[in-house]
């Protein structure tokens, strides 16, 4: 029996990642902001190339932690109700009842979230940020587990929107999945060999680690983490430091710096530590910042990359002692 909040979040979460790392092969960092991600309530953007196992990481996740789970995949003619639900008429009763769209889950993976206009991406708006949805005008609500993870494929832009700075800003990282290394890869390939199945992983076949009132005292757990004064300066410093940046045309908002504190709060817990440090901080930042940033077109020309300003304001933010 665990007797601290910290160790009993580090015992969940080493055994999510001990058997999600079973299955998804060289990302390793990415797995460990998924479930920091899922641990701070928060919903997360997916961003690689196709085969980089994004889909299955987030099935595997549903699958380890026996939350429900629902996929979309978004095309340019989806409809908002075929995302949040609509009313239906009943000839027999002649009354309207509400058919539950697929956000009625704990986890929804949004396949290309990037492929569906504007107007269906906004219907995820209210879901992702007050776990409720609005139909007819009245108001239905969402698991408590409820989080999005929504796929996007940086290599074509033909037949894609961009997605809104407001819907942007409601994720609370963004974690590009790219190549493994070639050890990690050969790993992958060494693996199907030896357990002489077919080329089609199924994620299914591995045991739950965890379970849904499991995840939510984890979630509850996190409010123990301490965070000082001086790593609430550390944070907001490097949050305002984005405001002021004339390589950026947009800053982050104030959501940025909960979902920073939060989420380092949350990357502290799973390493079994009881107050959050810079090297949290650190760790989390780029994931949690990347989205939110709007390059000037002078420094897109010039090159510059979101993750690289990010790292200018953590070498220039005094570290507290």
């Amino acid at each position: 029996m665990v007797d601290t909040p910290s160790l009993f979040v580090k015992t969940v979460a080493d055994q999510l990642r001990s058997a999600l790392n079973e299955i998804i092969f060289g990302q390793s960092a990415n797995v460990d902001l998924l479930i920091v991600g899922l641990l701070s309530e928060g919903h997360i953007l997916l961003e690689g190339i196709p085969g980089t196992a994004k889909t299955t990481m987030v099935k595997t996740l549903a699958q380890l932690t026996q939350l429900a789970y629902r996929r979309i995949q978004l095309t340019p003619d989806m409809l908002p109700a075929e995302i949040i639900g609509t009313s239906v008429y009943d000839l027999n009763s002649r009354t309207f009842s509400f058919k539950p769209g697929p956000v009625f889950t704990d986890l929804l993976l949004a396949d290309e979230i990037n492929r569906t206009p504007p107007k269906t991406q906004s219907a995820l708006l209210e879901a992702m940020e007050e776990h409720q949805v609005t139909v007819d005008g009245e108001r239905h609500e969402l698991s408590p587990l409820f989080t999005v993870l929504a796929t996007l494929n940086p290599i074509e832009f033909e037949g894609t929107y961009p997605l809104p700075e407001a819907q942007l800003d409601r994720f609370m990282m963004k974690l590009l999945v790219g190549y493994p290394d070639g050890q990690a890869e050969k790993q992958m390939l060494n693996r199907f060999v030896d357990r002489e199945r077919s080329t089609r992983f199924q994620a299914e076949t591995f045991a739950p680690v965890t379970d849904q009132a499991t995840i939510l005292q984890c979630r509850q757990a996190l409010n123990h983490i301490r965070v000082d004064d001086s790593m609430m300066d550390y944070i907001l410093g490097m949050i305002q430091d984005t405001r002021k940046n004339p390589n950026l045309e947009l800053g982050c908002s104030p959501r940025s710096a909960l979902s920073l504190m939060t989420a380092s709060r949350a990357h502290a817990a799973i390493q079994g530590a009881e107050f959050i440090t810079p090297d949290n901080v650190k760790a989390v930042a780029a994931a949690v910042i990347r989205h939110r940033l709007i390059l000037t077109a002078e420094a897109e020309l010039d090159g510059l990359t979101p993750d690289a300003v990010i790292q200018q304001t953590m070498d220039k933010i005094p570290v507290p002692r």
